[in-house]
C-alpha cells in the first residue's frame, strides 16, 4: 500500500476495515484507537458529505443502520448529526460515541498510524472545485498527514478529480465492473494515472495478479476475517489485506514469515 507509516516485512500492509471493526463500532474513534491497539499498519475509513458541506467518516448513505436517526446522510448538518448515538447499535456500552468528523480522525491517528480514505460514490459529483475530494485534501493538507494518506474510491471520477487537483497524492482504483468491465487491472491503473489496485478476495485471480506483479502495481484485498484466505493471499504474494481483525491478521502474518523462513 502507499505510505503507511508502519510496514511488516515482505511490504504486507495490514489494514483495518473501518477500524477494527469486529470489536468496536465501525468508523468511530474508538474502532480507530482498537486497530492502533492491536498494532495495525493502516486504517480504513469512509467519507461523506453533510448537508452544510463537511467531511466526515460515515459508510453508508442512509444513517439508520450505525445511528439512532434515520434518513440520509446527506440531510443533516453536521451539528445535527454530531447529536445521535452512533454507538448502541453494535453495543450498548458505546452508547456515547458520536460521528467523527475526517479532521478528528486524522489528528487522532496523527504519528500512530497511517491512513486509506475511501470516497464514497455518493459524495462524488461531477465538480472539481469545491468537491469532496479538493475538501479531503486540505483537510489532510492542513493537519500535515500528507505522507500518511493514501486515497481511494469506486468512482473514477474520484480518482481523476483527486489527481487533477494535486498529482503526487496517492490514490488507488477500487475494483467495480460496471466502470471498466474487462480492463486488465494495469490499463484501468494506467487510464486513471492511480497509484495501487484494491479489489475484493472474490474478484482476485491468477491472471489479474500476473498483470500487476508484471507492471508493479501493489494490490490490496478486502474485506478478509477468515484466517485460511488470509493465509492463501499472503502466500499468492498480495500487498495488503483489508480485515474486520487486524490483530487475527497480524498473527498470521507472523506464522507466515516463520514458515517462509522454513
Amino acid at each position: 500500500m502507499i505510505g503507511p507509516s508502519r510496514q511488516c516485512k515482505q511490504d504486507f500492509t495490514i489494514i483495518a476495515h473501518r477500524g477494527a471493526s469486529a470489536y468496536y463500532p465501525e468508523n468511530t474513534l474508538v474502532a480507530f484507537a482498537g486497530a492502533i491497539t492491536m498494532a495495525a499498519d493502516m486504517v480504513e475509513l469512509d467519507v461523506q458529505l453533510t448537508a452544510d458541506g463537511e467531511v466526515v467518516v460515515f459508510h453508508d448513505e442512509k444513517i439508520n443502520r450505525c445511528t439512532n436517526g434515520k434518513g440520509a446522510i446527506a440531510d443533516y448538518t453536521l451539528a445535527r448529526l454530531k447529536k445521535l448515538d452512533a454507538g448502541s447499535w453494535f453495543a450498548e456500552n458505546y452508547a456515547d460515541v458520536r460521528v467523527p468528523t475526517l479532521a478528528e480522525v486524522l489528528k487522532f491517528c496523527q504519528n500512530k498510524i497511517a491512513v486509506n480514505i475511501e470516497i464514497k460514490t455518493e459524495a462524488v459529483t461531477d465538480k472539481i472545485s469545491g468537491g469532496i475530494e479538493e475538501k479531503c485534501l486540505k483537510v489532510v493538507n492542513h493537519i500535515g498527514m500528507r505522507d500518511h494518506v493514501v486515497f481511494s474510491s469506486f468512482d473514477p471520477r474520484a480518482i481523476g478529480h483527486l489527481k487533477q487537483i494535486d498529482c503526487l497524492s496517492p490514490a488507488a482504483v477500487l475494483f467495480e465492473k460496471k466502470y471498466y468491465g474487462s480492463k486488465m487491472p494495469s490499463q484501468i491503473v494506467e487510464s486513471l494515472g492511480a497509484d495501487a489496485f484494491n479489489c475484493s478476495a472474490r474478484e482476485l485471480n491468477g491472471k489479474w495478479l500476473a498483470d500487476l506483479k508484471q507492471y508493479g502495481i501493489p494490490v490490496n484485498v478486502y474485506t478478509v476475517n477468515d484466517e485460511k484466505k488470509m493465509m492463501r493471499l499472503l502466500t499468492l504474494g498480495v500487498n495488503g489485506i483489508f480485515t474486520n481483525r487486524p490483530d487475527v491478521l497480524k498473527r498470521v502474518l507472523a506464522d507466515f514469515l516463520v514458515k517462509s523462513k522454513e
